[in-house]
């Protein structure tokens, strides 16, 4: 709270010349009686003011101006409220600050509802103000015609950027709330007048406090449906409290940034709302836009139907001209007996046709004949056949290559079998394989015949049919 009044006051009026006066003091005199002074502090003195303001005058409302309007960074509203002689310093929370429906600035003129408090730090007394209103003109009001002017400025209002309604429309998005009658008027015009068409309904609600954000939500969302060809935002009527949610920017921006047409269509014909500037199109009713919507089908319906009329009158119109025309030429005398002469012409066409029917059907049939004749000498030549006898001498002999072979193999292995049993037979290992062994010197360059050649304690080497072991004579 040490910066609640950091900001500066205007220049206040210099003071009179009588109070810049020092005060004449009074001797003191001996014969007085002396009576006990209380000495207050600063800040005993400033509680006491403060508890007597606050207790005496309590909750106020002060008109004035207001000017030095600041909005900290914390959220808190600092200004000062003035009026031709005298200015008031005045604080607002920000908790109260974002119920105001106007934008507090320098020069308006206001009634501001509060209650009288002194801010001990520095000595002075301020408004804590909970509640401001534009005299002579309603928040609401106020708060429409600035948002008016700044959307106004930034080009939502243009005309050059309102895109017209497509002329037959498939699809539908619609933002409105499921339990008012505007959903209902909607729907029954459109079924009525349009009943292949498809809806998508995004609920929102219309009315309170978050209103303005989920009408603004459903906005994005239902654009992003494939398909959607025009959206109806809109509700049925009331206050201006009621229909507040479509004088909200976020909506607005919405409506703008909408990437298909956006009809809006709030409240009576009587109710203008920001929605309405905004919109591509703008309806005084519900109803009313769902008739624009269907409209384009009517015209474009009535349009077919007028050149379809145009059409077949022009149609018959010619048919009977030249049907008088015909029976004008057909009484001249020339033309007498024409009918008899077309009457022989048909017969005569009629014999003809006969003849050349009858010619082609022979001709047809001795063309099939001879087809058949050539069909039957290229059967003997087909390649078909030809390729079958191949295919049939190829697995034959497949078959006996197959035979020659497993024969040729079986004589080898039976070949092999009998080497391996005659090389069995006189390999030595088979003789070791009996219980016989082999004797060998120390370094196994010479195989042991004669026991003579070694001597005891002479190193021997015995191989066996498994493995060798070293042996030592005695």
């Amino acid at each position: 709270m040490r910066d609640l009044f950091d900001l500066p006051f205007e220049e206040e009026p210099p003071p009179e010349e009588s109070l810049l006066e020092e005060p004449r003091l009074e001797e003191p005199s001996d014969d007085r009686p002396t009576a006990t002074r209380r000495v207050w502090s600063v800040t005993e003195l400033t509680i006491q003011v403060r508890d007597a303001l606050e207790q005496q005058i309590g909750e106020i409302w002060v008109e004035g101006e207001l000017s030095n309007c600041k909005i900290s960074n914390t959220g808190h509203l600092y200004f000062t409220l003035k009026d031709a002689s005298s200015q008031l310093r005045g604080f607002m929370f920000r908790s109260a600050l974002r119920y105001l429906r106007f934008k507090p600035a320098d020069g308006t003129r206001v009634v501001a509802r509060g209650r009288i408090s002194v801010y001990e730090p520095k000595g002075e007394y301020q408004l804590v103000c909970e509640h401001l209103e534009p005299q002579g003109l309603g928040a609401l009001q106020l708060a429409y015609e600035q948002l008016k002017k700044r959307l106004q400025a930034d080009g939502l209002f243009d005309a050059d950027r309102k895109r017209p309604l497509p002329a037959l429309p498939r699809k539908i998005g619609i933002v409105t709330s499921l339990d008012g009658a505007a959903l209902r008027d909607i729907v029954k015009v459109l079924r009525r007048r349009y009943a292949n068409l498809h809806l998508v309904i995004r609920p929102a609600r219309v009315q309170g406090d978050g209103a303005a954000l989920e009408i603004a939500r459903g906005l994005r969302a239902i654009a992003h449906v494939p398909g959607v060809d025009a959206v109806i935002v809109g509700r049925g009527g009331g206050s201006i409290e009621d229909l507040w949610a479509f004088n909200e920017e976020i909506v607005a921006r919405a409506i703008a940034r909408s990437p298909v047409p956006v009809i809006s269509a709030v409240g009576h014909e009587t109710d203008v709302t920001i929605a309405d500037f905004v919109a591509d199109v703008r309806a005084p009713t519900p109803s009313a836009a769902a008739e624009l919507v269907v409209s384009r089908k009517d015209e474009f319906c009535s349009r077919i139907d007028r050149l379809s009329d145009r059409l077949g009158a022009a149609v018959r119109a010619r048919l009977q001209a030249l049907a008088r025309r015909a029976h004008i030429v057909a009484g001249r005398p020339a033309f007498a007996a024409f009918p008899a002469r077309l009457a022989m012409r048909d017969r005569r066409i009629g014999d003809l046709s006969h003849a050349l029917t009858h010619a082609l059907r022979a001709a047809t049939a001795a063309r099939a004949r001879k087809v058949q004749v050539i069909d039957r000498m290229l059967a003997t030549f087909k390649v078909e056949r030809r390729l079958a006898g191949l295919g049939t001498r190829l697995v034959t002999a497949d078959s006996r290559i197959t035979a020659a072979v497993e024969r040729r193999r079986d004589r080898a292995r039976s070949r092999l079998r009998t080497a391996i049993g005659r090389l069995e037979s006189l390999s030595p290992l088979a003789v070791l394989a009996r219980g016989y062994a082999v004797a060998w010197n120390a370094d196994k360059t010479q195989v042991l015949r004669d026991a003579r050649t070694v001597a005891p304690g002479d190193t021997v080497r015995v191989t066996l049919s498994r493995g060798e072991f070293e042996a030592k004579v005695s």
